[in-house]
Order: C-alpha cells, then sequence, then structure tokens
C-alpha cells in the first residue's frame, strides 16, 4: 500500500504544488474584522479558496461561524480522525525577501513563500494525502475531517469560538510542528511587569519588542555619568552583547546594546540585549529606588541564565526538560516601568506554584507581577494507541525509528485533549518560519504527503 500511495502521490505532485502556488498568493495576515470575515477579509478569501479546491477533489465542505471551515470524506459516516491545519500567516515585508513572499517561487527543489512551511504547504499535503486515499479506494472504517483555521498566528481564537458550537474528531493530529510526534508542550507563562522609578541617572532605558523572544536591541540614556565611566563600562562588558554609547545634544549619553535574537522557548541560542545591558547599567553608582529596581533585575535576570535559578524557578523533570525563561521586554519611561517575562515549564510542574515564585521574585526586585497569558502543560502518553500509530507510521515510512518530542513552544493542538502534533518540520534544519525567504523542499513536502496518507490508511482502516 505505501508504494501506491506515494507513486500517486508523486504523479500528482504539480497538482500539489500548484494548490500552494494559489494558497501563497493570498496574503492572509490578520485584518480587520468584517461581516462574514472576523479575522479580516484575507485569511477568510483563503479559506473560501482552500474549501473550493476541497470540493473539487470530491471532500464534502462546511464553513463555520466564518472562521473555521471542514472537509470531510467519510464513507462510513463517521469521522474518527482531525487533521487540524491553518490558513492564517504572519506579516512579510517584500524588501527584506530575496523572492516576493505572496508569490510562490521554485528554484534548486525549493519552495519558497509565506506560508509554505507554516502551515499552507502543510494543508496541500493534508488534501492530497486524502485525495489519494480517496482515489485509491483504501477502505476506512473511520472517516476523516480535514480543518483549516484563519486564527492560529494570534492566539488561535478561531479553534476556541469553533469549539462553542462543535466537537473535534476523537483522534486529532495537527502538521504544523514537527517530526516524528509532539506529545508534550510545556506550560506557559507570560507576564506583564509593572513599577515606577523617578528617573535618576537611567533618564529611559527600552528593550525588546516582542514578548516570545529574546530581544536582540536595548538602549538607555544615562545622565550624570562621564563618558570614560561609560567607555570604562563598556570595555569591561564580557556580555557577548555588542554595546556602544553616543553623546546627545542635551548631554545624555546614550547606550545601545545589541545580542541575537530566539524564540522565547529556546532562550539559550539567542544572546539578551537587554539582560546584557541591566548589566551594565549596574556599573554605575545608582542610588535609591533607581539602584533596588536594577540590581533586583540584575540579580533576577542575570546574563546568560535561561533556567530561572536566579528567580527560584529552576525545575526540571525527565519528561519535558528544564525550565526556561527568557526576560523579553522592559521599559522606563517618565517614571513608569512596563516589560515581560516569558516562562516555559515542565510538565510536572504546578502553574500556581511557578506564578508565586516568580510573583516573589519580582516584589523581591521591586515590580510587580501583572497576570497575562497562563497555560497549562499538555501531554499526550506517548503509549497511547494514536501516538503508537503515528510512530510506526513515520518509521515505515521514513526507515528510521519513531519518537516522541517534548517542546517548549505550543502547538496548534495544544488546548486539544488527545491531539499532538505530526511534522512538518524535520531535524535541525532551520526553515526560516516567521522570517525572511520562508521555505520548505518539494521532496519533503512529497514525503509529508505520503505519511498523512499512510496515517489515514493505518488509523482509519
Amino acid at each position: 500500500m505505501k508504494q501506491k500511495i506515494t507513486e500517486f502521490i508523486y504523479s500528482h505532485r504539480e497538482e500539489m504544488f500548484e494548490i500552494i502556488r494559489q494558497l501563497v498568493e493570498i496574503p492572509s495576515v490578520r485584518g480587520e474584522a468584517e461581516p462574514g470575515a472576523p479575522f479580516g477579509a484575507e485569511p477568510r478569501k483563503a479559506l473560501d479558496k482552500m474549501l473550493e479546491i476541497c470540493r473539487e477533489h470530491g471532500l464534502v465542505t462546511s464553513v463555520h461561524d466564518d472562521v473555521m471551515g471542514t472537509a470531510d470524506y467519510a464513507p462510513s459516516g463517521k469521522v474518527g480522525l482531525g487533521i487540524l491545519c491553518h490558513l492564517d500567516v504572519v506579516p512579510a515585508e517584500p524588501i527584506n525577501w530575496t523572492c516576493p513572499p505572496f508569490q510562490l517561487t521554485r528554484t534548486s527543489g525549493k519552495l519558497l513563500g509565506r506560508g509554505v512551511i507554516d502551515d499552507k504547504g502543510p494543508c496541500a499535503a493534508a488534501l492530497m494525502a486524502l485525495y489519494c486515499v480517496k482515489e485509491l479506494g483504501i477502505p476506512l472504517k473511520k472517516g476523516v475531517r480535514l480543518l483549516f483555521g484563519t486564527d492560529e498566528e494570534n492566539g488561535s481564537g478561531d479553534l476556541e469560538i469553533y469549539l462553542r458550537n462543535n466537537k473535534l474528531p476523537p483522534m486529532v493530529f495537527t502538521p504544523d510542528g514537527c517530526f516524528p510526534v509532539i506529545n508534550i508542550e510545556k506550560g506557559m507563562i507570560r507576564a506583564d511587569i509593572t513599577g515606577s522609578c523617578e528617573p535618576g541617572k537611567v533618564v529611559y532605558f527600552d528593550g525588546g519588542s516582542i514578548p516570545n523572544a529574546v530581544p536582540d536591541k536595548a538602549a538607555a540614556a544615562v545622565r550624570g555619568v562621564s563618558y570614560d565611566e561609560v567607555r570604562a563600562a563598556i570595555q569591561a562588558n564580557c556580555t557577548g552583547a555588542v554595546i556602544t554609547a553616543e553623546a546627545a545634544e542635551n548631554g545624555d549619553i546614550v547606550i545601545h546594546s545589541s545580542g541575537r535574537s530566539a524564540h522565547a522557548s529556546t532562550p539559550q541560542a539567542g544572546i539578551n540585549a537587554l539582560t546584557a545591558l541591566i548589566a551594565l547599567l549596574n556599573r554605575f553608582p545608582l542610588e535609591g529606588k533607581e539602584r533596588e529596581i536594577f540590581s533586583g533585575l540584575k540579580r533576577m535576570f542575570p546574563f546568560g541564565e535561561t533556567d530561572g535559578k536566579s528567580a527560584s524557578l529552576k525545575i526540571e523533570d525527565e519528561q519535558s526538560g528544564e525550565l526556561t525563561l527568557a526576560f523579553s521586554k522592559f521599559s522606563l519611561r517618565d517614571g513608569k516601568i512596563s516589560g515581560c517575562v516569558d516562562i516555559r515549564y515542565p510538565v510536572s510542574a504546578a502553574l500556581e506554584d511557578v506564578v508565586a515564585r516568580l510573583s516573589a521574585a519580582l516584589e523581591h526586585a521591586g515590580v510587580h507581577y501583572v497576570k497575562g497569558i497562563e497555560e497549562q502543560p499538555h501531554c499526550v502518553p506517548e503509549d497511547s494507541e494514536f501516538v503508537q500509530k503515528l510512530l510506526r507510521v513515520y518509521s515505515e515510512v521514513e526507515g528510521e525509528p519513531g519518537k516522541c518530542i517534548a517542546i517548549g513552544g505550543g502547538t496548534y493542538v495544544h488546548t486539544v485533549d488527545g491531539g499532538v502534533a505530526f511534522g512538518v518540520e524535520r531535524g535541525d534544519t532551520d526553515y526560516h518560519m516567521h522570517g525572511n525567504d520562508e521555505f520548505i523542499t518539494e521532496d519533503e513536502l512529497l514525503k509529508d504527503a505520503v505519511l498523512f496518507a499512510c496515517a489515514i490508511a493505518d488509523i482509519c482502516g
């Protein structure tokens, strides 16, 4: 059966790539709500196009609350498997790309364009997989439902709305992660920080702009500190961040810190420009409340530490690894403090305990915890029948052992009971997802479609 599936998929390769082309050409970035399009006109346009293509391939389609579309193939009448995909994408700046982001570019065996890996390419692969099963007449005891969301990139509000009036199939996977199978996703806390501090030697501080990323830029202006003092502090800098300074017209000295960005789920891969600059400011003779806050933040978030140890948050387990912490945003303007801390905590930890420890550490540093995002971990047992079937399919198709993966990030199934991620990233490849020149290889997408078709046949046959 694997051979027949492979032959079918590869013989329809151009058809699949044409579907991807049509989807990529729709810039389905979230926009202003409109009648019939709660998340903007373009995501809804992409949804309508996808469902049109599904109907052309013999599937039965529906639209739910204008936020989610479904396409069913259920000869038995009962749906047993759901494949949860999304058609919305993050923005793309054409000036930063080597090719038009909203056109499909094929070069050297690669597909380039916004959404080719996240998640329009996988949408097309899932459709072709189901079409393959249908056309080959592979008998199914349970039907399959493809689900196409329109707001995954902005918090999965589409899924929340869908679940108010609809149920998901008993088994669900999303092709919006990596192979072999992601069965564990750490819990997440994205805490806002507030406080106050009248300007002293630090006139202002701005670091980070994205709550779920290690900041690669930070800047501060200092007053009442000589240029020689600043230069000496910079010379003593050993953080790995690049720090420079310049004199402003009003006599202040503006200090810039440049590091390396990374996703908050893997903060160890970045160089935090924010914590590097806080460490440098502590070399100056700060006083009073200002000294309390900056010394407290340095003590709590020392440069290079990403396991939360200094905030009494060092927690780890065998299943999901250690807690990670990224001090992602901090601002001091006109005496007002704001900021953000992103924490991904292991499945064995209790949300309430982590929040309590974080809140106490922040208070000790002179600032306050404000509830932001607080999500429980997601865990599907490795020995569950569903997970074991997916691992078996992966091993048979790829020719290598399948294993479960725990991640710090969250996938589309984070709130779906029993849901796992199955594809489509592989290994340590940097696909530039969410970045410039996002890509996936043609061969990988064809293999994805084969894997999905084999999974459908095994799970539902």
